[in-house]
């Protein structure tokens, strides 16, 4: 039954019995020190009697007379109404006594200890008499010569003692209950927090809980991150751990990659190894839907939004939110798929286009045949077949690389149907040794959708100029258009995702050149741009199988015009 309480119920249950156990213990110690301090009391004050009559010479005087009771006996019953005491005995030396509340106790022997007293000393004792127990003092009535000539004994009952300490149980028992009721109110309201806390349950099913919580965590195919209010990483599973190159946990419950138990500080955004779009977006808190990141190799689909507390019982008050949760997923193959489909599409178009350009050409041949002007259809055709071949042989000539090739001719159809001229230029071995072909497409299909874009908008004439050369051992490509130019201040933005001049596509824009220069850093080269005319991209990659992995940041050339290009949709 005890184990489906909430941690509120036993706290609340707990404190309950640590108060009442605290009443109890400092009830019964109050009773305690009060009962000793009522006895300390009477006996301080039947020693000032006691001592008061032993002091009185009438005391002397009928220890010497020759019927004692009858001087001492109303001094006795007077001094004992006036001290509100219970007995005043005095009494010889032999222990007869002289005085005593009960006239018929009078000449027998007193009841208690003297032997201190006949040794001169005055002493209190609690001990059991004819009247009962009680707290008594006995004092020495010395004569000049300091010889015992009597003894008095002053004392009350312990029933009397009792009474006087009963009166303070009152106070007593109201402080008792003040304790009892205020621990109550403690544990309420604490219990009621905790409640609220905790959400009603027990510490069993939150282990289970956390336990179903930190499996779900690293067992799920998404990066997810979690960040408090303060911009520290309180956790993050192993797939993010691997998508944000951050270290992996190495057991559960212990950071990084685990909670932070207090072993070890959470680490900081700011000390993290983030891309900058990234960590601007976990730092700003802002909710982010499907927004995509490139991190060195990767490009991430990124979703965030806040961490919010369960809103309160009422609605009176506003939940708390405690930072921000973000999952994270790899879109690089799916890109990298995206750029291959591309580029069929680019070669299923100029094959469109071609098919077209020919079936003209067919029906033109066919009409000279029927006009009987046989020569002049022979001399179209040689013609038209002299210009298909020796574009062909040009690309096949000049690239070594087929996919490259075949690239590169779907582009050329792709801009004479936009009106643009593209040439190409070629010197050297173009080979491709020890690198990608996936990224060779991507680099270059991307530079040269942008140039056709920018050589089509801008006046004739309409020119993008590619240029692949071995150079130094590396394979150098360069792409130039006819078109306005670029903004030097505009070139680092240019590869930024999300940049772009032109009006947003089905799928948005500003992704191409990001990934252009990602792919650039991929193989290990670097990427210039300048503008002597209109736009001019320059990559240079490494054709050796040990090419560095580091690259050098874009940089653009003095001269520039106004025109920041702009990104594959």
């Amino acid at each position: 039954m005890i184990h489906r309480w909430s941690i509120a119920r036993r706290l609340f249950v707990a404190n309950l019995l640590f108060v009442l156990a605290l009443t109890a213990i400092v009830g019964t110690a109050s009773f305690v020190d009060a009962r000793d301090h009522a006895y300390d009391e009477a006996g301080r004050r039947m020693s000032g009697v006691a001592t008061a009559v032993a002091d009185n010479p009438l005391v002397l005087q009928a220890a010497s007379a020759a019927d004692p009771t009858a001087l001492l006996q109303p001094y006795a019953l007077k001094v004992m109404e006036d001290s509100k005491a219970d007995f005043i005995t005095i009494m010889a030396p032999d222990r007869t006594r002289w005085t005593h509340p009960r006239n018929e106790e009078l000449g027998k022997p007193y009841i208690g200890s003297i032997d201190a007293a006949l040794n001169g000393q005055v002493f209190t004792e609690i001990t059991a008499g004819t009247l009962g127990p009680s707290v008594r003092t006995i004092a020495p009535v010395k004569d000049a010569g300091g010889t015992v000539r009597a003894l008095v004994a002053a004392g009350v009952t312990v029933r009397t003692v009792d009474v006087a300490v009963s009166g303070r149980l009152p106070a007593l028992l109201a402080l008792g209950l003040a304790l009892l009721a205020g621990g109550s109110v403690v544990s309420w309201l604490l219990g009621r927090y905790l409640r609220r806390v905790t959400r009603g349950w027990g510490p069993e099913q939150l282990a289970q809980l956390f336990a179903y919580y930190e499996s779900v965590l690293h067992s799920v195919r998404e990066g997810v991150i979690l960040i408090d209010s303060r911009g520290k990483v309180v956790m993050y599973n192993d797939q993010a751990a691997e998508l944000l190159g951050l270290t992996p946990h190495v057991a559960a419950g212990s950071p990084p990659g685990g909670p932070t138990d207090g072993r070890q500080a959470a680490p900081s955004l700011a000390g993290l190894p983030l891309a900058a779009s990234l960590k601007e977006l976990f730092e700003s808190g802002r909710s982010a839907q499907d927004e995509i990141h490139l991190t060195g190799s990767r490009i991430l689909v990124v979703n965030q939004g806040p961490a919010v507390a369960p809103q309160p019982p009422g609605g009176r008050q506003r939940a708390a939110v405690f930072g921000t949760v973000a999952t994270l997923r790899d879109r690089t193959e799916i890109e990298a798929l995206g750029s291959e489909l591309e580029t069929v599409r680019t070669l299923s178009d100029a094959l469109r286009a071609q098919t077209h350009e020919h079936a003209n050409r067919l029906h033109t041949i066919v009409s000279l045949m029927e006009l009987g002007r046989g020569s002049e259809a022979l001399e179209f055709a040689t013609k038209d077949l002299e210009l298909s071949q020796r574009l062909t042989d040009d690309v096949v000539g000049s690239i070594e690389e087929p996919v490259l090739g075949a690239l590169i001719m779907g582009k050329v159809a792709q801009a004479h149907e936009r009106g643009v001229e593209l040439d190409l230029n070629a010197a050297g071995s173009t080979a491709v040794t020890g690198l990608a072909v996936q990224d060779l497409v991507a680099i270059l299909g991307n530079l040269l959708d942008n140039a056709i874009d920018a050589a089509a908008g801008a006046p004739a004439p309409k020119l993008v100029e590619l240029t692949v050369a071995n150079v130094g051992g590396a394979l150098e490509i360069t792409v130039e258009d006819s078109g306005p130019g670029i903004d030097p201040a505009a070139v680092e933005d240019i590869f930024r995702h999300g940049f772009s001049t032109k009006e947003p596509g089905p799928f948005g824009r500003g992704l191409g050149l990001a990934l252009v220069r990602q792919a650039v850093q991929r193989l290990g080269g670097t990427l210039t741009i300048s503008s002597p005319a209109g736009a001019l991209f320059r990559v240079t990659l490494p054709t050796e199988a040990t090419a560095p992995a580091a690259a050098a940041p874009a940089t653009t050339a003095p001269a520039a015009t106004d025109r920041a290009t702009e990104g594959q949709q």
